[in-house]
């Protein structure tokens, strides 16, 4: 598709405020939906049962709220910090019970993240965004620097001082 010059491009999800604009009622909803974890009876966050039956409930509800889920909207339902959240996944506390529980919800929340990035549901920016901080994606490139005379090409010194003797004097 081609773009005329000094028309603005209404087709790119990066470019300008497009796929940003919401439409009355949208905010609402997402608070709603937000607000829905904040009059929840506490859980007792040692019994892994429990961790499970919440989260489980997190993901029920966006999906009959039509939302996408978020860490932090489980971390709202668990009723516990971000940083809990993340300690429990890495194993520093609770390593046993609890990072094979919260692994699961992350792998759910990833398996999402691809769909949306691969069906459009989510600005390119944003979406590679939580690539790299959610799910460890990154961008690199490696370049393999191969030199042509290895230092483990062993010359005697005899040989180059013979090279350096043929050289002409300055």
């Amino acid at each position: 598709m081609a773009f005329e010059k000094g028309k603005p491009n209404t087709t790119s999800p990066v470019v300008g405020d497009n796929g940003m604009l919401t439409t009355k009622g949208d905010n609402s909803r997402y608070l709603r939906h937000a607000m829905a974890s904040w009059n929840l009876p506490p859980i007792d966050i040692s019994d892994p049962k429990q961790v499970e039956d919440r989260l489980e409930w997190y993901f029920n509800h966006c999906a009959e709220d039509d939302m996408k889920p978020t860490v932090n909207g489980m971390c709202n339902a668990l009723g516990v910090h971000r940083d809990t959240v993340c300690n429990w996944k890495n194993g520093v506390v609770r390593n046993s019970t609890h990072a094979p529980i919260i692994e699961k919800a992350y792998k759910t929340l990833e398996a999402m993240w691809e769909s949306y990035m691969l069906n459009g549901k989510v600005n390119p920016v944003s979406g590679i965004f939580l690539g790299k901080v959610m799910f460890g994606y990154q961008d690199k490139q490696e370049i393999v620097f191969k030199p042509e005379n290895p230092i483990d090409n062993y010359q005697d010194r005899k040989v180059i001082e013979a090279k350096y003797a043929e050289l002409p004097e300055e």
